[in-house]
This record gives C-alpha cells, sequence and structure tokens, in this order.
C-alpha cells in the first residue's frame, strides 16, 4: 500500500506518482499481472527517501525546540533562585 497520490503532498514523486496513475490507465487489466510493477517499486522508493529527508528535518527541528526549552528553564530556575 502506499499513502494517496497527491502531487502536492510529495513534490519530490511528482513525475513518477503521474507515470504510475498514466500506467493504471493505460492498462486497465494488465497492471493486476504486474504491468505496472516496477513503476510501483520506483514510487516506494521515492517515498522512503522523502519520508527519511522529513524525518531529519522534523529531528532537527525538535532539537532546537529542545535547546530553546532547556534554555527557558534553566533562565527560570536561575530568576526564581
Amino acid at each position: 500500500m502506499h499513502p494517496p497520490l497527491t502531487l502536492h503532498r510529495h513534490p519530490m514523486c511528482a513525475k513518477i506518482i503521474e507515470e504510475f496513475q498514466k500506467c493504471h490507465l493505460d492498462h486497465p487489466i494488465a497492471k493486476f499481472f504486474g504491468e505496472c510493477t516496477e513503476l510501483k517499486i520506483k514510487l516506494d522508493r521515492c517515498f522512503r527517501q522523502e519520508k527519511a529527508l522529513k524525518r531529519k528535518a522534523n529531528f532537527e527541528q525538535s532539537k532546537k525546540l529542545r535547546e530553546r526549552l532547556q534554555a527557558l528553564r534553566k533562565e527560570t530556575a536561575e530568576n526564581n533562585s
């Protein structure tokens, strides 16, 4: 299974999504017998790469927020002392 194939949510994979959807339209019966499998594999790889980039960006952002929160806690503790 793959996530919904909306182009605005997956800009990195837009070209492959379009090719995959075209393959399904061009081969309505053959798609069940592996006609579009190669594109599906490419699409899965692209989604994995996209997810890894998002995960890394989210981790970096959470790291910055955590550091900021610790600094605020330290500052608050020093002011209360």
